[in-house]
């Protein structure tokens, strides 16, 4: 079989790929990563594409609810930006809530290509190309893996970036019953309406149920992922369906700070279609769109949808009164604001490494609403040092995982993993050492409890 190099990602210790599946060091006490590798087809109508997909499962998750998949984009850039997308702290901290399993796949296209040629990322974006049943197929390795079984029967929740909207798009016509909510960055089927050779997908009555999110960079306006996009939300929302759309006023196609609207929308819709815990009826349960919200993209404001005099067609629907204020802000700014602070770090241990000084390792939760910027490391009361300092922000708020032009941590930033070595302490162990964790909006969580030794 031909080997596929993917660009590495610091924040797992160390990953080999290979075709089959297997088990992927945990990262601290947060959960566990497995990977699964496809060969590609020469079968026409089979998946022509080969593809490495990682699974994270939150520590404790007695039985998961759900998957989200955060899927990339269309090109070879975007497939090898999206290895890294199951490592992501912040998409971790949703996942972990509703006690799902977080997905991130790379499709390793050979050529930029949106189209059907060979090594295109029409091959795999179409799911009616044969990635739909390897994504079921998959799904079912991990299930074994695992040891979750139900994760064959559990609802999707998709996150997707241009032709990963695309794919989220078709997969929802194709499995409406399984889908419990979208999110589309700038990529929709509707985007695709000029291409013959791309036919549309059936729309059953079940689509119009999901809730849905366009998202797209208004900088991008004039093009089919911003107006397919828009014309998608039009199409669905003559149909009553629960569909918004949330103009970006400061991004092209690249992905901003939109991550900070769309993982409060996809909670608020977890929140809403979930099965009940530890129920065997995965049914999804139906949306009410009557005690929710709808927003004018007139003068971006929002109401409850029995106060709302516009057009309801032209209404952007919202699950709740949190979402609604976050796009308000949003589709003005480009960000949310955040005014709560992050948890503290945990499970922070000392080692002493001899003559290269003193090592100081932790565990913290992303903070629901902004991430995680930066740590702060306290010695004796006094701050010794900053682990990322200085956070690049090349596509976004600055974080201490790096956002790349896909909303994935960027595979290159060597600032992901949680350790910091004192080299001006040896023998530090004596030292008492606290860490702070400084979220995306720059406010600091309470000091963690005094450094355990190793």
């Amino acid at each position: 079989m031909k080997k596929f190099n993917l660009v590495s990602f610091s924040l797992l210790a160390s990953i080999v790929f290979f075709s089959g599946y297997s088990q992927v060091p945990s990262l601290g006490t947060r959960g566990k990563y497995y990977t699964v590798e496809y060969s590609p087809s020469g079968k026409w109508g089979e998946l022509q594409i080969p593809v490495t997909y990682t699974l994270w499962v939150p520590a404790g998750a007695k039985t998961i609810r759900g998957v989200i998949v955060h899927q990339h984009g269309a090109g070879i850039l975007a497939s090898e930006q999206g290895a890294s997308a199951a490592t992501d702290l912040h998409w971790q901290a949703l996942a972990k809530k509703w006690d799902c399993a977080l997905l991130g796949t790379s499709y390793h296209a050979s050529t930029d290509a949106t189209d059907k040629t060979p090594g295109g990322s029409e091959l795999w974006f179409d799911p009616r190309h044969g990635s739909d049943q390897v994504f079921q197929n998959t799904l079912a390795k991990f299930a074994k893996q695992t040891n979750h079984p139900e994760m064959t029967k559990v609802p999707w929740v998709f996150w997707g970036h241009s032709g990963g909207g695309i794919w989220s798009d078709v997969m929802s016509c194709l499995h409406p019953e399984r889908v419990a909510a979208i999110w589309l960055r700038s990529g929709s089927a509707t985007s695709f309406l000029n291409r013959p050779a791309f036919p549309q997908p059936v729309i059953s009555k079940a689509v119009y149920l999901i809730p849905i999110m366009g998202n797209a960079g208004i900088k991008e306006q004039g093009k089919g992922a911003y107006d397919g996009t828009l014309a998608k939300f039009h199409e669905y929302r003559a149909k009553g369906a629960p569909f918004g759309f949330a103009p970006d006023p400061r991004t092209g196609h690249e992905c901003g700070d939109s991550r900070y609207l769309a993982i409060p929308f996809l909670d608020a819709c977890m929140a809403l279609r979930l099965p009940d815990k530890n129920s065997t009826n995965q049914t999804l349960k139906p949306i009410n769109i009557n005690e929710g919200w709808f927003g004018s993209l007139k003068d971006g404001k929002a109401v409850p949808t029995k106060e709302f005099t516009g057009d309801p067609t032209d209404a952007v629907w919202l699950p709740n009164q949190k979402v609604a204020r976050c796009w308000e802000e949003y589709i003005k700014t480009g960000e949310v604001s955040d005014d709560t602070p992050p948890s503290s770090p945990t499970n922070v241990l000392l080692s002493d490494k001899g003559e290269v000084g003193t090592q100081i390792t932790w565990d913290a939760e992303a903070d629901f609403e902004s991430g995680i910027r930066s740590f702060i490391i306290l010695r004796n009361g006094k701050e010794l040092a900053q682990v990322a300092k200085t956070p690049y922000g090349e596509y976004g708020r600055p974080l201490f995982q790096s956002m790349s032009y896909g909303d994935t941590p960027r595979p290159d930033m060597p600032k992901s993993r949680m350790i910091y070595v004192d080299n001006s302490s040896i023998n530090g162990l004596t030292q008492k050492y606290c860490v702070i964790s400084v979220n995306g909006v720059g406010l600091k969580s309470e000091p963690s409890k005094i450094m355990k030794k190793k």
